[in-house]
């Protein structure tokens, strides 16, 4: 099989680059759960050595992404229901704690950029843009709810598990595409006008039934 063509690592630091780039191709659907990961082929896609190829998914092993060992081929991990009770259940502590602290921390200027997301996303939906292209726009909203909330420590957090919700969000849009795009604007546009001027409590509630839906929903499809 062809190697999936990748954009040329930059000589930042090559495992880092390396990393990034299959991040990317990763949260692009190129390399869905399960496929492997040949050192050989992405090193010479990524033009870099395979050690640093072997530094760089390393990395991403430690993010959750992939997984791997002494004898056993390098794969993207796959979504079992164990994996998606476990990283949805973080995430819905972390992101009520994120919403709940930006309700009350948010700027003029976080709260147009939320505004501005939310437009975006509603576009690119019209538009009838692919799934990981409303995924990327759906998780930088959250990223910048994080950035609102003001807490290093809690952004760190939500850092240790992004990934993985990014590639179990990925699984879930592709299983269930129409589903998504048709709720993905309306659960965003609310989130944003609680944030704006909500109930502290009814925030907490709707950004735990943001993660609750998709949990579930998940699993219903896997």
């Amino acid at each position: 099989m062809d190697a999936t063509p990748l954009r040329k690592a930059a000589r930042r630091g090559l495992a880092e680059e390396a990393a990034d780039r299959v991040r990317d191709a990763i949260f692009a659907g190129h390399f869905p759960p399960g496929a492997p990961l040949r050192e050989v082929e992405l090193a010479t896609s990524l033009e870099v050595s395979r050690g640093s190829v072997r530094e760089g998914l390393a990395l991403l092993a430690r993010e959750g992404l992939v997984r791997g060992g002494w004898h056993r081929p390098t794969t993207v991990v796959e979504v079992t229901p164990e994996d998606v009770e476990e990283v949805y259940s973080v995430r819905a502590a972390l992101d009520r704690l994120a919403a709940t602290t930006a309700r009350a921390h948010a700027s003029a200027a976080d709260l147009t950029a939320l505004d501005d997301l939310v437009a975006t996303l509603a576009s690119e939906v019209d538009a009838g843009a692919a799934g990981p292209r409303l995924l990327a726009l759906d998780i930088a909203f959250h990223d910048r709810v994080y950035e609102a909330a003001g807490n290093g420590r809690l952004t760190l957090a939500w850092h240790a598990v992004r990934s993985q919700v990014f590639l179990f969000q990925l699984q879930r849009v592709s299983l269930g595409h129409s589903q998504y795009r048709s709720r993905v604007v309306a659960e965003h546009r609310e989130l944003a006008a609680l944030i704006r001027a909500g109930d502290v409590a009814e925030l907490d509630r709707v950004a735990a039934d943001h993660v609750g839906s998709a949990r579930r929903r998940l699993l219903a499809e896997l």
